[in-house]
């Protein structure tokens, strides 16, 4: 039986990581799912601190890598909800704007 061939055979590392990376910016987190995301990052970073203090370097680096990822979801729904509460000028213009607009064509209507 043969087994498919790896992707890390196939591509270098460094280009599966950053289709991972790509895809992983690509995935929305749900601004329900915020507390969970707060969680996940406390929880990260007691893990840091105990990877540190037992001296596992190797795993404080890939928690390092996490943690980054949650601060960074949690700084796309904190960005995305801005977003969406502020103001965005169209370029409409306002009522005074039109009234005025329309007095003063009235006023031309009749005029030779």
């Amino acid at each position: 039986m043969q087994y498919p061939t790896p992707p890390s055979a196939i591509y270098p590392a460094e280009t599966i990581e950053a289709h991972r990376a790509f895809i992983a910016r690509r995935l929305r987190p749900d601004p329900a799912q915020r507390g969970r995301l707060e969680e996940i990052r406390d929880n990260l970073i007691a893990r840091i601190a105990e990877a540190e203090r037992e001296g596992w370097l190797g795993e404080v680096e890939g928690l390092r890598v996490s943690l980054a990822g949650a601060d960074e979801k949690l700084m796309q729904l904190d960005a995305r909800l801005h977003r969406r509460s502020s103001e965005v000028f169209l370029g409409v213009p306002s009522i005074e704007q039109t009234g005025a607009r329309d007095l003063d064509a009235s006023r031309h209507v009749g005029s030779p």
